[in-house]
């Protein structure tokens, strides 16, 4: 079941010639075209099923700086700053409140990686406070777990994954931006070796400039033109109950559960680090670069082997660009939701809070999340394709950060200042042999 969504009209024409082609109608793709816009470029965003359709409407929806990777801290940052900025520009809601993160543990040795990642990030100038168990107690007064402590960042934020995506693409259109829905991409062509088009179900785009924004379908395109990119997919499950007491006006996270606090009232949850990994012949064919991940992050995933193996290993990655492409064939990425996970985590919310004993849930869905090996995402131009640009592999940490990382992928296609550093987010770093390994902390 997917989750509810407020769609959008399509562009009817499609046009002729742009100056850059966005792939991917997500938080990603959404933003990057908005800000090339803003710069003055033409812009078409091509999306095969409905924008913001699969994981930007299906996450959690934190924006948050709070627990991430050195790497990320900069860009996190911005992001806080440009969802303001872009919800003001929409003139729509897309839920965006300042109300703060707080993770909660019980492990002694956690809290005291928190206080490492605190002293980074203040560094960095990201302000979070390292809360003593009586402090917390104040906080979470009618909780009944025992915590050690916690980590409390108050200029962190939250949005609803059902509106932002909307209202950061009326955004974008309000900039002159194209969005064509039901359109697949099903290929680039090139000139003496260069990006020259974008052929997709509806007709061909002339443009010199393309950047593929997929999610969870970014390295079976880039695997169609020989392109490396590895990507592992993480079937992950959330929920929304229905309205309860207000126990945080922000996000939550416990060693167990994380909840948001929703505007109609009720709270998003899931279950911390917990998820499915599809078992798939890129996966295996990547499988040494993603084994420190795994190793890192086995004991909350599990693993699934079926009939989409198969599928997969039938369809090849050499499709013609005339006849319907796998993007047609999956509008619409929609994993059925674990439900064991659902029932614990309501379970566990419950317990913790007996406040809450009377929500229920209200609607359970899944999502699949792309993920690299070293759970940085790939923002970066390809070597090997001139023209060719990606914003993809975002781990988990796509939506809250979106904004920021559309700017950034906006600057690298125009060959702009960068809004913050892009070595990290480099392409070359996924081909080059260098070992991967996790960087997020938490």
């Amino acid at each position: 079941m997917s989750p509810p969504l407020n769609r959008i009209n399509s562009d009817e024409r499609l046009p002729q010639q742009v100056d850059v082609v966005v792939i991917g109608g997500g938080v990603i793709g959404v933003s990057a075209a908005y800000h090339l816009a803003k710069k003055g470029h033409s812009v078409a965003l091509v999306e095969k099923g409905h924008v913001g359709g699969e994981q930007s409407s299906r996450n959690w929806g934190w924006c948050r700086q709070q627990g991430r990777a050195r790497e990320e801290i900069p860009l996190a940052r911005e992001a806080l700053r440009l969802w303001e900025d872009m919800q003001n520009d929409a003139g729509v809601d897309a839920g965006f409140r300042r109300t703060g993160v707080l993770f909660l543990t019980k492990n002694k040795d956690e809290l005291a990686s928190w206080e490492r990642w605190a002293a980074v990030a203040r560094e960095m100038q990201v302000h979070s406070t390292v809360l003593t168990p009586a402090e917390v107690a104040e906080r979470m007064p009618d909780n009944t777990d025992t915590w050690v402590g916690g980590l409390h960042t108050p200029s962190d934020g939250r949005a609803e994954p059902s509106m932002a995506v909307p209202a950061l693409a009326a955004a974008a259109r309000k900039h002159g931006v194209t969005i064509h829905q039901g359109c697949a991409a099903r290929g680039l062509e090139t000139t003496g070796g260069s990006v020259s088009a974008v052929v997709t179900e509806k007709g061909t785009i002339r443009t010199q400039s393309v950047l593929l924004a997929g999610g969870a379908w970014s390295s079976l395109f880039c695997r169609r033109h020989g392109i490396e990119l590895p990507i592992g997919l993480v079937n992950a499950t959330a929920c929304r109950t229905t309205p309860g007491p207000e126990i945080t006006s922000g996000a939550l996270g416990t060693d167990f559960y994380c909840i948001r606090r929703r505007l109609d009232g009720g709270f998003t949850l899931a279950l911390r680090n917990r998820g499915t990994v599809e078992l798939s012949p890129d996966l295996l064919r990547y499988a040494r670069t993603f084994w420190p991940t795994y190793q890192h992050r086995k004991n909350g995933l599990k693993l699934s082997f079926g009939k989409s193996f198969f599928d997969q290993l039938m369809r090849g990655t050499s499709w013609s660009f005339d006849k319907p492409s796998p993007f047609e064939a999956e509008r619409v990425r929609d994993p059925a939701p674990d439900m064991s996970l659902v029932n614990s985590a309501l379970a566990a919310l419950i317990k913790s809070n007996p406040e809450l004993k009377d929500i229920e849930i209200a609607e359970a869905w899944g999502g699949t999340i792309d993920c690299t090996p070293d759970t940085i995402p790939v923002i970066s131009a390809v070597d090997a394709l001139p023209g060719f640009f990606l914003a993809t592999g975002f781990s988990g940490h796509g939506f809250g950060i979106g904004p920021a990382a559309g700017k950034l992928a906006a600057d690298i296609v125009t060959g702009a200042t960068p809004l913050v550093d892009p070595a990290a987010y480099s392409h070359k770093r996924m081909i080059d042999g260098r070992r991967l390994a996790p960087v997020s902390p938490f």
